[in-house]
């Protein structure tokens, strides 16, 4: 023990121009490292954090498209000059997710009523053979499907639909732009 004492007792020792003795040593040690664990483990944002929950009846709910609640982003695979109605498939790595909501607080709100248990996320898509991304646990985000036939440019509404729906449920909705790339 002395062996792994002394060395950093010289070298704080030095540092500060003084001497500091065996028994502060440890103690001097214990402090350090346990500033560091407490610095480490702060987490990087004041963001709540809300662990994955299952999506049940009787909720509130609000949608997400690539993080944005009120007004999202879809990112196209158009390139070059784009024309009107042209349509094209959005680029990978965009998400969607549904966020439980502790009570109704706007009108974009989503409610899922007395039956669902899961929530459809559908697209404004030209065609009606495009599928919806079916979430069934809060806080976990799915892909938007680069298969999807989407507008190259302007805006609409992604609809978070609970499904089974009830007379009850609300659908939540979040505008969105698509942007092509020039």
């Amino acid at each position: 023990m002395i062996w792994a004492e002394e060395p950093f007792t010289r070298l704080v020792g030095h540092c500060s121009g003084g001497s500091v003795s065996r028994k502060l040593a440890p103690w001097f040690i214990a402090v350090t490292a346990a500033t560091i664990s407490a610095v480490a483990a702060a987490p990087a944002s004041a963001d709540a954090i809300i662990d994955p929950a299952p999506i049940g009846p009787n909720q509130y709910f609000f949608g997400e498209v690539n993080g944005q609640a009120r007004h999202g982003t879809i990112k196209m695979a158009c390139f070059g000059p784009i024309y009107r109605g042209q349509h094209g498939h959005p680029l990978a790595g965009q998400t969607v997710k549904v966020v439980p909501a502790p009570s109704p607080t706007t009108s974009d709100l989503g409610f899922t009523g007395s039956a669902a248990h899961a929530i459809d996320v559908r697209f404004p898509t030209p065609r009606v053979t495009n599928v919806s991304v079916v979430v069934r646990d809060y806080a976990v985000t799915a892909p938007i499907p680069v298969s999807l036939i989407l507008p190259c440019h302007g805006s609409g509404k992604v609809a978070f639909v609970p499904d089974p729906t009830s007379p009850t449920a609300h659908t939540a909705t979040v505008t969105v732009s698509f942007v092509g790339q020039r």
